[in-house]
């Protein structure tokens, strides 16, 4: 059973399970558009951006969790901070050969992005250079939300060359709500350490049950969009995903091992591209 438990660590925390989830709503988006399955330079530049971001995120953010390092998902990328190196590597060579295939028009929609998810990670902001954007009070599920719906849904849009309605409106939407309400969990896991690190969020205004009220909330506002804006039959498949979702999100105040966030919950991501290309296929 320790080699399993060693397989899993390396998939969610080498970060090539979150680089799946992105590439995953990407390839969503694609199918949305009526488009066939492409593993195009963008989706190569999508798996290869979201390695890169949370790999940094991660190794920089174990400096702001000294004082929580005995916990099991800090341990586990203190063991594997070689690998998660190798692979932000890799996937840097990855994305910036991706880059130059991408149009003008999508390169050029990949700034701002770009800067936002760097300055989230990086310390480039106070007096010591030592706070990142997400260590600024409320700040961070936002800017969560926005930057993955801008990467899994607007640059598909931008990379297929269509031009945008508001159906497409819809779609970003529909994204911002979905990261936004599986986001919320997170911060309620992560109330010791944001506490110790004097950050504001959420679920330490709301507290707990109003914060999982809100996630429930969030999808189900998704859900209705997602009903008025995805081309038959993809809104069935979308009301199985968001259900199991929201089932997940009222079951995590009693959760405490990471591998429910960062295993399931995220996993919802891959959960809700399947469930729109199990009836595409």
């Amino acid at each position: 059973m320790i080699w399993i438990r060693k397989i899993i660590d390396f998939v969610l925390y080498s970060n090539i399970y979150i680089g799946l989830c992105a590439v995953a709503l990407a390839l969503e988006t694609q199918i949305l558009l009526g488009k066939k399955i492409s593993f195009s330079p963008l989706i190569l530049l999508v798996f290869s951006s979201t390695l890169v971001i949370y790999a940094l995120h991660r190794l920089v953010g174990l400096s702001k969790v000294a004082q929580f390092i005995d916990k099991e998902r800090y341990k586990v990328i203190e063991e594997y901070k070689t690998h998660i190196w190798i692979y932000a590597i890799l996937a840097i060579i990855g994305g910036a050969i991706s880059f130059f295939y991408l149009s003008r028009s999508v390169q050029i929609g990949l700034i701002i992005p770009g800067l936002i998810s760097l300055a989230y990670v990086l310390p480039v902001f106070g007096g010591n250079k030592s706070l990142r954007l997400r260590d600024f009070n409320f700040i961070k599920i936002f800017l969560v939300a926005l930057v993955w719906a801008y990467v899994t849904v607007v640059l598909p849009i931008l990379d297929a060359q269509v031009t945008w309605t508001w159906i497409h409106v819809g779609w970003v939407s529909q994204a911002i709500l979905f990261i936004f309400a599986i986001t919320l969990p997170f911060d309620i896991r992560d109330l010791d350490v944001d506490q110790f690190n004097k950050v504001n969020t959420l679920p330490a205004k709301l507290g707990k049950a109003l914060t999982v009220k809100l996630a429930i909330l969030c999808l189900a506002i998704a859900l209705i969009i997602g009903w008025l804006t995805f081309p038959d039959p993809f809104p069935i498949g979308l009301s199985l995903v968001l259900s199991i979702t929201a089932m997940l999100v009222v079951w995590v105040s009693n959760k405490k091992h990471d591998y429910y966030f960062t295993g399931l919950l995220d996993g919802t991501m891959i959960l809700h591209f399947c469930g729109v290309a199990f009836l595409w296929f």
